[in-house]
């Protein structure tokens, strides 16, 4: 922990524009940045699954425009089976690195983390800025590969060997295609290791006076907990993109075995492994799931705290949870390979741990539930997100039961079961997670309140659509629908085409709805209603300095904490909450020292 600045240390505000908005070293700035890139992110994303959707509910529909994007892949704006693949992997790329790992870790953690732990800034303001410039690479990167002659690649966002690895031969995208795209992921790699390195970093040896780690606010906790998670998983990632960059350009044969014969040709490599990459990718592809869903835990503890005006029935174990869930996710990513060949001893060895990863992931749900029981919980637009967190989380995880077991999985992991499951627990919980901490945090980032009915409005109409889109996905699973599929021309898929519709018009109609957040946001941030420096009346240290906070974040005097991150109620205090920075001495016997 630091009482005072390091000798030598500059915390004067930048005075040009460029290092103050463009390469600025302070963490609130790169926050936004990350946030903007997360936000320009989504809105792609978006319209690329209205693009699949549309063509998935009908087929033969010539969508203006779409040749612009690719003559090839659309002539006359019909797509073709290879462009939906390819609009495919862009969507769930886009979507799963750009956004759900960018926005609540990246965005939050940044402005947040170091404010929230005492700090003036992160320890490595260089790495820091250097972080988001070259996440903002990589997604420049992965853009550029709409461009390329052949499209971008069709091998999924999991990109599975041998097919990822072989060059041209394997069809439309497999060649320069798939290099930029593990270009682009490689790269974010490295920009999330040091974004890693200064969040540990900041968090073990930044702290302020008087806040040991069992002060720390949850959000905290799942940011380091993720970051720790973040450096093991990437740095295993990374290689991987390297080595399958090698394949194409070098004439390795990392993850192409011997003998291979593709369109009728024998390829000239020998010795790899198609396995390796699935290895490789799903020590890194379980843990990702964490690494987008845990700091939408910490965030939603922390926001139903604060509103429910009582700390959770237990903040260790919560703690304890998060960190045990973690570790299991590292043990686990073999439930991902039930359908590789695996054998059945190991499909066993990796099926209990999946089970038994749902154990501290139920015991958070509960602390929550068990915690809102009873309690008059402020209804905001923030806290509604946090509920529909819970809703999602719950509603996808109770599918992963069916999941865990080899028997079941091999029967349901091909179709759109699998599909519903992980948008529903991660990304769409994860998503309810950043609009949560976006109504909440907006105040104190920008000195303006958003909009509180315009966000109740865009909560419920959410809320629904989203249950209208991804519930029906684990029905159409059940009924043999395989997920990847781009026609229905099977004779038991075609009774499904009215689902798909459904889905389509629910996915467009909740699309829109996101145009109100947008309007709300940008309304907000120039037009909005002052904010003072704690409108939620909040107890951790974010709400103990001025909004929007000075550039070393506490102005001239550094904070003192002397209690809890969560005093509310506290039988004798002066009012119904006490700030960490409160010098006010509490009869409370759980109080950490």
């Amino acid at each position: 922990m630091h009482d005072t600045p390091a000798p030598g240390d500059d915390h004067r505000a930048p005075i040009s524009f460029i290092r103050k908005h463009i390469f600025s070293l302070d963490h609130k700035v790169i926050g936004k940045q990350y946030y903007a890139l997360a936000l320009f992110a989504v809105f792609v994303g978006m319209v690329l699954s209205w693009i699949m959707r549309i063509h998935l509910g009908w087929g033969s529909y010539a969508i203006p425009g779409l040749h612009f994007l690719s003559k090839t892949g659309a002539p006359g704006d019909v797509m073709t089976p290879e462009y939906y693949l390819q609009l495919m992997t862009m969507h769930g790329t886009i979507m799963v690195f750009f956004v759900l790992t960018t926005a609540p870790f990246a965005a939050f953690g940044n402005f947040f983390l170091p404010i929230q732990v005492g700090a003036e800034d992160m320890p490595f303001p260089h790495f820091n800025m250097m972080s988001f410039w070259v996440t903002f690479v990589a997604f420049v990167v992965l853009v550029a590969s709409f461009f390329v002659p052949d499209g971008p690649t069709l091998g999924g966002w999991t990109q599975y060997a041998p097919l990822s690895a072989v060059g041209s031969v394997a069809g439309p995208g497999q060649g320069l295609g798939v290099v930029l795209w593990a270009a682009s992921i490689g790269i974010f790699c490295i920009g999330q290791l040091l974004g890693s390195l200064n969040f540990i970093t900041t968090t073990l040896d930044m702290r302020c006076k008087g806040m040991s780690l069992m002060r720390l606010p949850l959000s905290v906790w799942a940011w380091f907990i993720t970051s720790i998670m973040g450096l093991t998983a990437f740095a295993v990632l990374m290689p991987a993109c390297v080595l399958l960059i090698l394949d194409h350009v070098a004439g390795t044969s990392f993850f192409v075995s011997s003998n291979e014969v593709i369109n009728g040709q024998l390829l000239p490599h020998s010795g790899g492994s198609t396995l390796l990459w699935q290895h490789l990718f799903w020590f890194f592809g379980h843990p990702e799931v964490y690494i987008a869903i845990l700091p939408g835990m910490g965030i939603v503890s922390h926001i139903l705290i604060t509103n429910m005006r009582r700390p959770l029935l237990s903040h260790r174990v919560v703690i304890y949870a998060m960190g045990t869930l973690a570790v299991l996710s590292y043990m686990v990513y073999g439930h991902h390979m039930f359908v590789s060949g695996m054998n059945p001893f190991s499909s066993l060895a990796f099926s209990f741990p999946t089970l038994v990863i749902t154990i501290p992931a139920t015991v958070v749900v509960l602390i929550w539930l068990g915690s809102l029981y009873g309690s008059r919980l402020r209804i905001n637009s923030a806290s509604l997100f946090a509920l529909g967190f819970i809703s999602m989380f719950i509603s996808g995880g109770v599918s992963g039961f069916f999941l865990a077991q080899p028997a079941i999985d091999i029967m349901l992991h091909a179709t759109y079961f699998v599909v519903g499951h992980f948008h529903l627990v991660m990304a769409i919980a994860a998503m309810f997670g950043i609009f949560a901490g976006t109504y909440y945090w907006f105040p104190k980032m920008t000195g303006h309140m958003m909009n509180d009915t315009l966000g109740k409005i865009h909560f419920w109409l959410t809320f629904v659509g989203a249950y209208c889109i991804f519930m029906p996905f684990h029905y159409l699973g059940i009924a043999g629908n395989v997920r990847r599929y781009q026609a229905f021309t099977d004779d038991y898929l075609i009774a499904l085409i009215p689902v798909h519709k459904f889905i389509t018009v629910a996915a467009a109609a909740t699309g829109l709805v996101q145009f109100i957040f947008l309007y709300n946001l940008i309304h907000s941030r120039f037009w909005g209603a002052p904010a003072s420096d704690n409108p939620w009346e909040g107890t951790s240290l974010e709400w103990s300095t001025a909004t929007p906070p000075p550039h070393n974040n506490f102005g001239d005097k550094m904070p003192v904490v002397y209690h809890d991150p969560y005093e509310f109620n506290v039988e004798g205090a002066s009012s119904d909450f006490i700030m960490q920075t409160s010098p006010e001495q509490l009869n409370n016997p759980h109080e950490e020292k």
